[in-house]
């Protein structure tokens, strides 16, 4: 991303060092190119000489620079950067390092009148003066002293300070605006994370980096990685840390905590109590946060979250701490500015129910708020916050009555401040007018009216034994209405606090291992200073001494750690500016406590006394009237005594406790028992408050330098993280950067510092592996099978770099600033060099293995193409098999098809002949009976013959129709015997049923078998009757051959006859079978599947006891059924068996008797 450089940044632009010196101070102009750089060019300035061909040669950086391919090579390159211009010429050995001297002399930071910093390039020089042409073609003399080296280019935008070899303010305030207009807004000062606000939203949060950091496959400097270290060196060391948040109004601070609070909530969440906690900073910003000049969501409280793991390293429970609340908002504003948020969205967010409640009405009729004339915030929506400050709330555990009360609470701060005074006297004694606010306000709070007007117009004081009253005068009795609409909020504010940490409370779950996150008020000084700033600034020197002494712990172990050659730096320590604060009993706090005591003590007498005792103090220094200035770490404040008594008495009168005590209201009642309980608290020193204020005896300054000290001892147990927030512009815009404001932030906070104390050690840091890997190539002699150190040694000893430069550690190599800039510049224009013969050498590679890819391919694609059409052939030879297959398996079925056609219409064709014949043969007969008998003389009966040979073809069918029947009976005994097998495997199969339908089925049986034999018994005799019928009937008429035929043809006709019901048994046997082998597959199917379903091996949605008796009932009814039709089938079979036993040979003698009788042939 590409931001446009502010004005005062262009001096920042790098120059092109392309000039070199030929003699002593002539200049020879080398190129007018520019130098490329990370993310962009620089903006160059064309020489003013003539340029001599040729001389490129000489430069170390000319304008041809390093392709993609040959920066792939560079693997300790940062990525994405571009690549460095390096030499042509392979003259120079790698011990010349005159190029790098005169290139580093030529570029150099160069300070304005104005402050800012340019980076000029030196046409010529000498021991006082020099030479200095800026971007802008500006040619200028300046000394040489004030001349500040510049970085090499290859450092540029580097991510640590550390890094750089030159740490000095311009090129730490080029790093960090190089950084920031490319949306890197972190940056690493050694131990301390540097966070420049953009203003805007910057794509560096979210899920995929929470990820990315948790697995580290992200190293940049983030938040993230500072929490992320954070706790794993609580888990690992199990020793408490602490992330500390400091910078100006504006600079971010806030959203940085809320930030580590959600990497850290990701991290050990699970518990839900993650949730709560991210919710606190809705409720801690609407009641803590106010727009100011610099910041439109300021926090003016510091706040300390401690959040408690459990031995897994999830988040347990958290507590909640803050220090000095900014109560003189609530009832002063400045213009521009808004009191706290929680105001303006009750205001704009209430529902018509609550408004009605509460008496409320639009913000603009607020005197505490409409003193500033500003009432929203652009792209702030007051109501949607307000709905969110409610649902935080619920989240938390607020009950909705206590919402209502804490409503209530802030309408009445409101309406107080509408009270109005009245003078009731010629000595300017007040009381309260009797108007809706006084009464709203006793409303609200649940006190009497009457009350109310006497503890903001009188005053109870004791004398003695004697109590005294006094009438209050206007600015008395304003000051005490202030003074209790302080009072209400601040205890108010203290109450969240303490319901947020009963809903966080980590109960038997506490482990000890805590992460505390300290969001705290960096240094001010603003043009008026007061006791809020006075605070601020103390509670700053005492972490900026933490800071200090826990840095140069660090800075020792490594050293030590390392065991290299380590004398202590000495710092300018900020204890004279503590005991100038702290100093007993003449410093600062403890002077403001004794001149708070005094009834007559004033601003100005405050003053005087500082500057009579603290004139010889060399961090004070006295000014007129009520001023006084404080010599910090940071640079000099000056303070104006006006309102520092009052507000370090914070006066809170006995009659307006008592007054809160008495409401019906339980807030109001918490808010004086808590008041009480702080007046009973120890007393350092002498202290009387006049006015009967000894209801509230500790002062603001002695509380807070008791939460401050016990804040420190927290911290002290701790590994401390840092991070410092810088506010870039005070227009709140992205993409300004202002030289003067980040310079001005980057020494209060500390992070120059860390670069002076890096200076004076050795801030660039390089272990042995990586230092032989970058630069192990350069040796002349082969270190192949040499160790790291050794070959770390050996390419300082070839380089000549003097001993006092750098030191040799157990692990790493440390450099003096500036020294590793001659190794890189060496390496730049050997790996030129190496490069360009890479590039030709592995273009002849290439094209000798394109070469050989051709050909290769061409071989294996006729190989391929070969194998393809094989292929081919083999699935075409297959298809032609397949088709052949299917057509001869078609053509057969359409032959079967038009066979049986023709087979059916053959049989069809042949039964209507054959019943053509049969009517034809009845109708002869018929014509026979009509037209008579004519007998011959003989007395013998003529027939035709086609009449004769037609009734012996009928005996002929009936004889095998007769045999065919007897094949089927054989037949259906032998599938009833089938079945028979079948069924008793059926039995075996259904083990639960089988006993009782053994018995049942063998019953079965054997009534079958016994129908069957006596059907067979009959038949035999049936067929024994006709042989004899007809016998006899042959010898009865033996003397006609003709006669005898005739009675042959119709004894079979008859038999055929008689067969009829037999045939008709044996068809209702075959039925009754049938149905028996029918009923014993389908119990034999279902019991078996049953069987299944019980065992597990099919799944089915039914129960398999209850369908198997539904079986067995199924089964009984059957079988009940089917033993009576079988026994019902045997009575009849039996019946006809013995009548035609027994009648049939009389009623064939009376049959044919009867027939020879009457007819006459």
């Amino acid at each position: 991303m590409s931001q446009k450089v502010s004005p005062s940044m262009q001096s920042l632009k790098s120059l092109p060092a392309d000039y070199r010196f030929d003699g002593e101070n002539s200049i020879v102009g080398l190129t007018n190119s520019s130098i490329p750089r990370k993310g962009g060019s620089r903006n160059g300035v064309s020489s003013q000489a003539d340029t001599a061909p040729g001389d490129s040669e000489d430069s170390p950086y000319s304008r041809h620079g390093v392709s993609a391919e040959e920066q792939s090579l560079t693997d300790d390159v940062e990525p994405g950067a571009a690549p460095i211009p390096l030499p042509q010429s392979d003259e120079r050995r790698w011990s010349d390092t005159s190029a790098y001297t005169r290139k580093k002399i030529l570029q150099s930071w160069v300070q304005l009148p104005n402050g800012n910093w340019e980076l000029g390039k030196i046409l010529s020089t000498s021991e006082e003066e020099s030479v200095v042409s800026l971007p802008e073609g500006k040619v200028i003399k300046v000394i040489s002293e004030t001349l500040v080296p510049a970085n090499p280019d290859i450092l540029d935008g580097v991510d640590d300070l550390m890094q750089l070899s030159y740490l000095n303010e311009p090129s730490v305030l080029y790093n960090l605006n190089y950084r920031y207009n490319h949306d890197m807004i972190y940056t690493k000062a050694g131990p301390v994370l540097v966070a420049v606000n953009p203003f805007k939203e910057v794509p560096l949060y979210g899920n995929r980096f929470i990820e990315a950091y948790r697995k580290k496959t992200n190293e940049s400097p983030h938040v993230y990685a500072i929490a992320d270290t954070a706790i794993r060196e609580m888990i690992r060391d199990e020793v408490n840390q602490s992330i500390i948040i400091s910078g100006e109004s504006g600079a971010g601070k806030t959203e940085t905590a809320k930030i580590a609070m959600q990497y850290l909530a990701a991290l050990g969440g699970g518990s839900g109590i993650e949730y709560e906690i991210l919710k606190t900073n809705p409720i801690l910003e609407a009641f803590g946060n106010a727009k100011t000049l610099r910041n439109d969501n300021s926090s003016r409280f510091g706040k300390l979250i401690e959040i408690h793991f459990s031995e897994t390293g999830k988040i347990s429970g958290a507590q909640v701490q803050t220090f000095l609340l900014e109560k003189s908002r609530v009832v002063q504003c400045a213009e521009g500015e808004r009191s706290y948020h929680i105001f303006y969205q009750l205001c704009a967010g209430a529902s018509p129910a609550l408004r009605e409640k509460l008496n409320l009405t639009s913000a603009q009729d607020y005197k505490y708020l409409g003193q500033s004339n500003c009432y929203s915030i652009n792209g702030v929506d007051d109501a949607e916050r307000f709905h969110s400050v409610k649902e935080a709330l619920d989240i938390v555990h607020v009950s909705k009555e206590d919402q209502e009360s804490v409503f209530a609470m802030l309408a009445a701060v409101l309406w107080l401040g509408n009270v109005s005074f009245t003078v009731i006297d010629n000595e300017n004694h007040v009381e309260p007018v009797a108007d809706e606010s006084l009464s709203t306000v006793a409303k609200l709070i649940g006190c009497n009216i009457n009350e109310l007007k006497l503890s903001l117009s009188k005053r109870n004081m004791r004398v003695g034994k004697d109590t005294i009253v006094q009438k209050l005068t206007l600015p008395q009795a304003i000051d005490a209405r202030d003074a209790l609409a302080k009072s209400v909020y601040s205890c108010l504010f203290d109450w969240l606090v303490e319901q947020i940490n009963k809903s966080l409370a980590v109960g038997k779950r506490r482990t000890g291992r805590s992460i505390s996150i300290l969001d705290i008020y960096g240094f001010e000084s603003f043009d008026k200073n007061s006791f809020e700033q006075f605070c601020i600034n103390y509670a700053n020197e005492r972490l900026q001494q933490h800071f200090n002494r826990h840095l140069f712990k660090l800075e020792q172990e490594e050293y030590i750690q390392d065991g290299i050659d380590w004398t202590r730096v000495d710092f300018e320590d900020n204890q004279d500016c503590l005991s100038l604060f702290e100093k007993k009993p003449l410093g600062l706090l403890s002077l403001l406590d004794e001149e708070s005591t005094f009834p007559n003590g004033t601003d100005l007498t405050l003053a005087n006394k500082l500057k009579q005792h603290l004139h010889s103090n060399s961090c004070f220094r006295g000014d007129r009237e009520k001023l006084f200035t404080v010599v910090h770490y940071a640079g000099e404040v000056t303070y104006d005594t006006t309102g520092f008594l009052e507000k370090n008495r914070d006066l809170l009168h006995l009659d307006s406790i008592q007054l809160l005590s008495s409401c019906s209201c339980h807030l109001p009642q918490s808010f004086a028992s808590s008041m009480l309980i702080q007046s009973e608290k120890p007393v350092v020193g002498p202290l009387y408050k006049a006015g009967g204020a000894d209801s509230q005896r500790l002062s603001v300054a002695t509380k807070f330098k008791g939460q401050l000290f016990q804040l420190m001892q927290r911290l002290g147990n701790t590994t401390p993280h840092f991070i410092r927030c810088i506010k870039p512009n005070n227009v709140q815009s992205p993409g300004v950067y202002e030289q003067g404001l980040v310079l001005q932030q980057l020494r209060c906070c500390g992070v120059l510092e860390v670069v002076r104390i890096s200076r004076s050690g050795f801030p660039t840091r390089m272990s042995h592996q990586k230092f032989a890997r970058r630069y192990g190539f350069l040796l002349v002699e082969n270190i192949a099978d040499k160790d790291p150190l050794s070959v770390s040694v050996a390419i300082l000893h070839q380089f000549n770099i003097l001993p006092e430069m750098y030191q040799v550690g157990y692990t790493k190599l440390f450099f003096r600033t500036g020294q590793i800039g001659v190794l890189e510049d060496t390496r730049n224009r050997t790996l030129h060099g190496i490069l360009r013969v890479q590039s030709s050498f592995r273009g002849y590679q290439a094209r000798c293995h394109l070469k050989k890819i051709k050909m290769g391919i061409s071989i294996l694609q006729s190989f391929i193409r070969g194998e393809n059409v094989r292929k081919e052939f083999a699935e075409l030879r297959r298809k032609h098999r397949a088709a052949a297959t299917i057509q001869s398996q078609v053509k057969s079925k359409i032959a079967r098809k038009q066979f049986k056609s023709i087979a059916d219409a053959s049989v069809l064709i042949q039964s209507a002949i054959r019943g053509w014949l049969v009517r034809k043969c009845s109708g002869d007969l018929r014509w026979l009976k009509s037209v008579g008998t004519k007998p011959n003389e003989s007395g013998e009966v003529l027939v035709k013959a086609s009449v004769l040979s037609d009734l012996q073809r009928r005996v002929l069918k009936s004889e095998a129709a007769l045999r065919e029947k007897e094949e089927e009976n054989d037949i259906l005994q032998q599938r009833l015997q089938q079945y028979e097998n079948r069924w008793s495997e059926y039995e075996t199969k259904m083990k639960s049923m089988e006993e009782i339908w053994q018995k049942q089925m063998r019953s079965l049986q054997s009534s079958l078998s016994i129908a069957k034999k006596s059907l067979a018994v009959e038949d035999s005799a049936r067929n024994s009757d006709a042989s004899v019928n007809a016998s006899d009937a042959t010898d009865w008429d033996s003397s006609s051959n003709q006669f005898k035929s005739q009675t042959s043809n119709g004894g079979r006709t008859r038999q055929q006859q008689q067969q009829q019901p037999m045939s008709a048994g044996l068809s209702v046997i075959g039925r009754l079978a049938e149905e028996f082998e029918q009923r014993a597959q389908v119990f034999g199917d279902d019991a078996k599947f049953l069987v299944e379903v019980k065992s597990g091996q099919v799944e089915a949605n039914l129960n398999p006891e209850r369908e198997l008796r539904r079986l067995k009932q199924m089964f009984e009814t059957w079988k009940k059924d089917y033993g009576g039709r079988l026994r019902e089938t045997k009575m009849i079979l039996s019946k006809l068996g013995s009548e035609e036993s027994s009648g049939s040979m009389e009623k064939v003698k009376r049959k044919w008797w009867g027939r020879r009788n009457s007819t006459r042939y």
